[in-house]
């Protein structure tokens, strides 16, 4: 939140920041925001060229409660700052931002998988240790960077970015605005490969971009149980910084000893700098038990301890589509959904079904997965969807319904005795749910979020309500 007792901006900032004139008169915004169905009372409303002018609905913006626009000609309805430019003065914004308050450190976070849920775990951290900004939703682009920098109050003590890329040469830049103390990168996996023509290779070397924007001094967070780890700590190190690195292994920093699941979260033991700590998370999937390691060597970076650390994360709920679990009644009982639908590549699947495998189904219930397309894999997506197959089966998952041209490779490559239902798409999946899930059930759904794995999870969440059992069982 801005300071109580002065305005985020002020028009003569922001016209000093981004070299433009003031128009109709002086004001002062608490927020800042480009979309104008997002417009608070206070905001400044930033009118971007993309698929719309954003000049268009500069009028609406100020109706919304706009207190100003930053634009490239003036519009009606309140004061401007007009601008050659408007997403290079939004940049020039968000390194104002970082330059006027030097004491806040900065963390920034990418990954193949779990960037953005790691990045909110971060911020958990950091509000307990003191004021704090962080990116909101997925706001990890050239747009929602130098968005997020330029909504930073000065008065706060720390920040964490995330930082995303769907093709070559997107991230080094990012990085640079952010100039972050502290970067992590996840893990790295096949992830957007056909935006590059050495494939992972390709993919690793751009998640590595991120340490180009590291502070002097700064930390780079590695994860040395990535087949990348190399690629990684020779970027880290030429950009000068300081290597932490999270695994499994004797000799890291923060080393993961156990990961016990269970129906409510997980248990994780690991040695943290010589220490052995165990503590609870509300995330039951496997990959978690890395996640939380790098969590905690990240805001170590950023000044706030352990002890800290493990109380933030112990109370870190699952984000929305990304492992929130719940209990569905149905006729004759209730199943467990965990809802993992807001996206899906190779990595984050073979996780979730170790962790689905982990767990046991009450007496009649089964373990089932409702799978949609993973996109974005270029001339490997067949190999990759059919591979999924042996995972399955390692986890002893009893049941797989699958959508979509690309998941009918592992419907076909998976045992008869596994295959439940296959449709086209995800919609058409949705509309039979009911034949999906049984009592004591415990059902996995996940698929990128273009093919709408989200649908399908929507659809299994709404049988309560279709079936009138209005009793909800509530959140697990």
């Amino acid at each position: 939140m801005p300071d109580a007792h002065r305005p985020l901006w002020t028009a003569p900032e922001i016209a000093l920041a981004v070299g433009g004139r003031i128009e109709g008169g002086s004001f002062e915004a608490s927020g800042v925001a480009y979309n104008s169905r997002e417009i608070t009372p206070g905001d400044l409303f930033v009118a971007l060229k993309g698929a719309r002018d954003g000049h268009e609905f500069a009028a609406g913006a100020f109706t919304s409660g706009a207190v100003g626009a930053l634009v490239e000609r003036p519009v009606d309805g309140g004061p401007c700052i007009v601008v050659p430019d408007t997403l290079k003065a939004l940049e020039a914004l968000g390194a104002a931002a970082r330059d006027r308050a030097p004491q806040i450190r900065r963390g920034a976070v990418t990954g193949s998988v779990g960037k953005t849920s790691v990045t909110q775990a971060i911020k958990a951290g950091l509000d307990l240790a003191g004021p704090a900004h962080s990116s909101i939703k997925s706001y990890n682009n050239h747009i929602g960077v130098p968005l997020t920098l330029a909504r930073m109050p000065a008065s706060v003590e720390r920040a964490v970015f995330e930082i995303g890329m769907n093709a070559p040469g997107e991230i080094a830049p990012l990085s640079k605005m952010v100039l972050p103390h502290a970067a992590c990168v996840t893990t790295v996996g096949p992830v957007h490969i056909e935006g590059f023509s050495d494939g992972e290779t390709g993919v690793a070397r751009e998640k590595a971009a991120i340490f180009e924007g590291l502070a002097a001094g700064g930390v780079a967070v590695v994860n040395g149980d990535n087949p990348w780890r190399d690629v990684l700590r020779s970027a880290a190190l030429k950009a000068g910084g300081r290597i932490a690195t999270f695994g499994s292994e004797i000799g890291h920093d923060a080393r993961l000893i156990d990961f016990a699941p269970g129906p409510d979260g997980a248990r994780v033991t690991a040695e943290i700098r010589g220490r052995t700590h165990v503590f609870p998370l509300k995330q039951s999937g496997f990959h978690w038990g890395l996640n939380s390691l790098a969590v905690i060597l990240m805001l170590e970076a950023l000044d706030v301890p352990v002890e800290t650390a493990l109380a933030a994360l112990a109370d870190f709920q699952p984000l929305a589509g990304r492992g929130q679990t719940r209990r569905v009644a149905v006729p004759g009982g209730a199943f467990t959904l965990i809802d993992e639908s807001y996206n899906a590549n190779p990595l984050s699947m073979r996780a979730g079904f170790m962790s689905l495998g982990a767990r046991t189904a009450p007496p009649g219930g089964r373990r089932v997965v409702v799978l949609t397309d993973m996109l974005e894999l270029g001339d490997q997506a067949q190999a990759l969807h059919a591979g999924l197959a042996e995972w399955i089966e390692a986890a002893g998952i009893e049941v797989v319904h699958a959508a979509g041209p690309q998941m009918r490779w592992l419907y076909d490559a998976v045992a008869p005795e596994r295959r439940g239902q296959w449709r086209d798409t995800a919609a058409a999946l949705a509309e039979i749910a009911d034949d999906l899930v049984g009592p004591n059930d415990i059902v996995m759904v996940k698929g990128s979020n273009g093919s709408k794995a989200s649908l399908v999870a929507a659809a299994l969440a709404d049988l309560e309500r279709r079936h009138g059992l209005n009793d909800a069982m509530g959140s697990v």
